[in-house]
């Protein structure tokens, strides 16, 4: 990633956040520090000094209308996709029912305070859509949102510099803890649902 970044410099930045946030998770959140990092000019060797406000606004862009193609394709295919694919994911039209009245009371506080929580907030656009929420009020939260994690990413990036690869290192193993953890949470969680429909189907 980081090559991929410091070839394509601002085009990388805005594409990462773009797709990451309209569902696959492909790491926008290293994407954004290390645009910060290239915008501080401390890298050894590099020629390529990013702007710091520029990769702040393209980030936003990229997370704002990567989270709106993936509403979008939960708003409109998210029954039909279902339909077709739900019983791969475990999925039913009763989970569908059952998102949009969860959507329509707590949609708000979901959409903004998602867009803080690394993975969740890959999926937060995806849920919002199939929940049927409004686009309205999903755009506001998430135009704010996502305005105040790229930035504060960014210029955490652009504050560590040279020090970010040290850092990385540190924090690594801390990093395999907490994917260990994932990985047995969605274990948990898959067993459940499990039970879940074949208690709904009986």
């Amino acid at each position: 990633m980081e090559h991929f970044l410091e070839t394509w410099g601002y085009v990388a930045v805005f594409a990462l956040t773009f797709v990451s946030s309209m569902g696959p998770p492909v790491g926008s959140e290293l994407a954004l520090i290390y645009g910060g990092v290239l915008a501080s000019g401390q890298i050894p060797n590099e020629p390529h000094h990013l702007n710091l406000a520029v990769v702040i606004v393209l980030g936003i862009c990229g997370e704002v209308l990567g989270s709106t193609a993936g509403y979008l394709i939960g708003r409109f295919g998210g029954r039909a996709l279902v339909d077709r694919f739900g019983k791969y994911v475990l999925l039913t039209h009763k989970d569908l029912d059952r998102a949009e009245a969860w959507f329509g009371r707590h949609g708000e506080p979901l959409v903004f305070f998602g867009r803080f929580i690394p993975l969740l907030r890959s999926f937060v656009s995806l849920a919002a859509g199939l929940g049927e929420m409004a686009f309205g009020k999903f755009l506001v939260f998430t135009v704010i949102g996502c305005s105040i994690w790229c930035t504060a990413l960014v210029s955490l990036g652009y504050s560590l510099g040279s020090s970010y690869n040290h850092v990385l290192k540190a924090f690594s193993y801390a990093g395999y803890v907490a994917g260990a953890l994932a990985v047995v949470v969605v274990a948990l969680a898959f067993w459940h649902r499990l039970r879940q429909l074949r208690e709904e189907r009986s």
